[in-house]
């Protein structure tokens, strides 16, 4: 479907209060609306017809409902629907609009409304979805941060839903190239959760695009987060799985990818690591191991970027004896005692080096009295 009438301000006005109503319906939820629009059409098709029409398709108080004028409460909805959309980069896309995104138009049930604050164009770019833990390490958020803006700096946008740890690093790094990032949120446009992503969040709305399907006002809840992950992996080509343990919700997005035709891509870890779970159990059901950036890009036919996007800083201002500690530490937690075995550093000497390397950003201590080396 397309705009009907582009240039008739009052027939786009129609249009869209007809789209706004449909959705605040009381007992029309996403399959009955898209059940009703297969057989008429166009919302505005549906509250012309009659009740007798309608009662073929939903109860005889829905069919009242979408015969009737429009509630008072829609209408109070309706105004502050325009009032969003009077503020500057808010746009509000039913799919009948010619700038809503095409592959989310190829799902069961797109979408009655997508809610946007930023560069609406993006949503239509090539994309790849970058998701994984809320409680990341430093190394999954260093790979997340990473991966993120060789992504964008090939040209493909990063898409992820706002949420702490590695949703959060992707879009900070999909800032930096000029891809960009889109977040999908799983709460109202006009609500930010969670509030530490706040200033990323104006950030993004200003660089980038914030999107949602969810009804403004909309608080967070549990269950809006999945219906959230289908639109993360609808707008995208591809998903990337950075760290993620057994059970997260990143499955969850991976899942949809691969049911949607998506490719599925995942960072491997340590076998020791709870937040490698989920990426191994991806990939031995068929996602593909990711270690640099070329293994995204080249299969899907954008030139390489690996060897410039992912390059590692020296560890500047590391003395000799921090050099050979983190030779020694590697990229496996391991705990001081063992360390101070394999470096051969007394326990005192040992603390004051992990220390300064910890305050310099090379090493992560994790849970358990564990020690990490993170590659930047």
């Amino acid at each position: 479907m397309q705009d009907t009438d582009p240039a008739n301000p009052a027939s786009q006005a129609a249009r869209l209060a007809a789209w706004v109503r449909l959705e605040q319906t009381p007992g029309v939820g996403s399959a009955t609306a898209h059940h009703l629009l297969s057989r008429f059409g166009t919302p505005q098709s549906i509250f012309s017809a009659s009740h007798l029409a309608l009662r073929e398709f939903v109860s005889d108080s829905v069919a009242r409902a979408l015969c009737g004028s429009m509630p008072d409460a829609c209408a109070a909805y309706l105004d502050s629907v325009h009032d969003w959309l009077a503020q500057p980069g808010h746009t509000l896309l039913t799919p009948d609009h010619a700038a809503f995104p095409p592959l989310l138009r190829q799902l069961a049930m797109p979408p009655l409304l997508l809610y946007a604050a930023g560069r609406i164009a993006l949503l239509s770019a090539p994309a790849v979805a970058v998701v994984g833990s809320r409680n990341a390490t430093g190394q999954g958020v260093a790979n997340a941060r990473a991966f993120a803006a060789a992504l964008s700096a090939a040209g493909l946008t990063v898409v992820s839903g706002l949420a702490l740890g590695i949703d959060a690093a992707a879009h900070d790094g999909g800032l930096r190239g000029r891809g960009s990032t889109v977040a999908v949120t799983g709460t109202g446009a006009d609500r930010i959760y969670p509030r530490r992503n706040e200033a990323l969040a104006r950030r993004i709305a200003e660089e980038g695009c914030m999107v949602s399907e969810y009804p403004l006002g909309t608080g967070p809840s549990p269950g809006n987060f999945p219906r959230r992950n289908r639109l993360i992996s609808g707008l995208c080509c591809a998903v990337l799985v950075v760290e993620a343990a057994a059970g997260s919700g990143s499955l969850i997005t991976a899942k949809l990818a691969a049911d949607q035709g998506r490719d599925v891509f995942a960072i491997p870890g340590s076998i020791h690591a709870p937040l490698s779970k989920g990426c191994h159990s991806l990939i031995r059901d068929g996602a593909t191991l990711v270690d640099c950036v070329d293994d995204i890009l080249i299969p899907l036919q954008v030139a390489p970027l690996a060897s410039v996007a992912m390059a590692v800083p020296e560890c500047g201002g590391c003395d000799a004896g921090q050099l050979a500690l983190l030779d020694a530490l590697a990229y496996e937690p391991v705990g001081a005692d063992a360390l101070a075995v394999l470096a051969g550093s007394e326990p005192g000497v040992l603390a004051g080096q992990l220390l300064a390397l910890e305050l310099a950003g090379h090493v992560e201590r994790l849970p358990g009295g564990l020690f990490q080396r993170v590659k930047r």
